[in-house]
Parts: structure tokens; C-alpha cells; sequence
């Protein structure tokens, strides 16, 4: 498991002593009004200050005042330490720890590693990336384990649930 997880990445500068705008990488953009702090290239920053808009964060970050300063951080990602990270109910998992999760169907056969997780309005979907590519919606019909110490996903043989 990773000891750092990014929670948003910094977009345009916004007004002129230093605010960045930040896209949030969490399922809820809440969770900014909570930091502390971050870290920016491994450099803990404070956080001083955040307000919302509909889709992003603003967010005024120690030793990023004016705007010369703030467009130097543009597209650096903002991590926090897992031990901050929001704790998760049972049987939820961040993307972060499912990434590079070698998945194998319950007879064996490996399928190759999850590529990325797609968010959509039903359920997620990992998309695994090996010999060849495929997408395993996430029910609990069809992955039957997930162990992300072992780095493991188990899944129902594609052919049980494919079309």
C-alpha cells in the first residue's frame, strides 16, 4: 500500500495572492474543508485557507503568495500521508490501492493488472489491462475477492458474465 495518496490536482491560479484552484481526485469535494495540510513534491504544506465552487476547490497554501508563485504549481499533485486519509467502510477500497492489482478469474487465468478505475452511475468498473484488455464491472456477482495486501482480485471466469 502506498504511504501518500493524491487527493487533488492544482489547476489555474485564482485571484492574486496565491490561491490555487484545485480538481478534487476524492469522491467529495468536502473533504478539502477538513486538510490541514499537504504535500506538495514531498514538502508539507499548511493549508490556510479553502473554499468551494461547484466542481473544484480553492485552496490559499503556506508559501504560495502571489500569482507568479502559484502558476509554478500548476499540475502538481496535492497528496496527504495514509494515516490522514478518511477511513473507509468495509469492503471499500481507494483507487490508489487497486491500481497495478494483478486480477485472475476463480479457475486460475490470470487476466493481467487493473489499468485504472472508471466511476460510473451504476457501479465502478476495473479496467485490466494484460494480453488483452477487458472491462469487469465491480458486483459482488462477479468479483468474488479483493486482497490488497496480496495484490489480488478474484473474479468470476469472464465467460460466466460476458456477452
Amino acid at each position: 500500500m502506498k504511504d501518500f495518496m493524491s487527493v487533488g490536482q492544482i489547476g489555474k491560479t485564482h485571484g492574486l495572492k496565491g490561491e490555487v484552484k484545485v480538481f478534487s481526485l476524492t469522491d467529495s469535494l468536502e473533504r478539502f474543508k477538513k486538510l490541514k495540510s499537504v504535500y506538495i513534491d514531498g514538502e508539507i504544506r499548511k493549508v490556510e485557507g479553502c473554499k468551494l465552487q461547484a466542481d473544484k476547490a480553492i485552496l490559499k497554501i503556506e508559501g504560495i503568495d502571489s500569482i507568479e508563485q502559484a502558476e509554478l504549481y500548476r499540475n502538481k499533485y496535492l497528496m496527504i500521508s495514509r494515516e490522514d486519509a478518511i477511513k473507509l467502510p468495509e469492503g471499500s477500497y481507494y483507487v490508489a490501492d487497486l491500481i497495478d492489482c494483478s486480477v485472475f478469474d476463480s479457475e486460475g487465468e490470470e487476466l493481467g493488472k487493473v489499468f485504472d478505475v472508471l466511476h460510473t452511475p451504476g457501479n465502478d468498473v476495473y479496467w485490466v489491462k494484460g494480453n488483452k484488455e477487458v472491462l469487469i464491472p465491480v458486483l459482488k456477482d462477479i468479483v468474488i475477492s479483493i486482497d490488497i495486501d496480496k495484490r489480488e482480485i478474484i473474479i468470476k471466469p469472464v465467460n460466466e458474465w460476458q456477452e
